[in-house]
């Protein structure tokens, strides 16, 4: 029997945001809740990557994804932002730069 949960120290451990990254990804959150542009949110992890996808309705395919691959901090940078279809919109090292990507000026809703 196989199960989804890694122990402690076996090699396998599923990576997870720290609290000050989700507060980050959070606060973001709100803000689109607010004015109207996400409505749900889905958190997904793995032993490679953990990611924070957004949508615009339940049942729909996410809007975007901020994923962090703690694999690539050294080459590309841990952190992307992608959008649908899995284009990357923006990849770095710190979360902070990704998120960037969401700024007002930058972000139109296109109906």
């Amino acid at each position: 029997m196989q199960t989804d949960v890694f122990a402690p120290g076996s090699g396998r451990e599923t990576v997870f945001f720290e609290r000050r990254e989700l507060d980050q990804i959070l606060r973001l959150y709100g803000f689109m809740v607010a004015a109207g542009e996400w409505r749900d949110y889905a958190i997904d992890t793995s032993a490679e990557h953990v990611a924070f996808a957004v949508f615009r309705r339940t049942a729909e395919s996410p809007l975007y994804r901020i994923e962090k691959r703690p694999a690539l901090a050294r080459k590309q940078g841990a952190w992307a932002v992608t959008g649908p279809g899995g284009h990357v919109l923006k990849r770095a090292h710190e979360l902070t730069a990704v998120l960037r990507v969401f700024d007002r000026k930058r972000l139109r809703s296109v109906d």
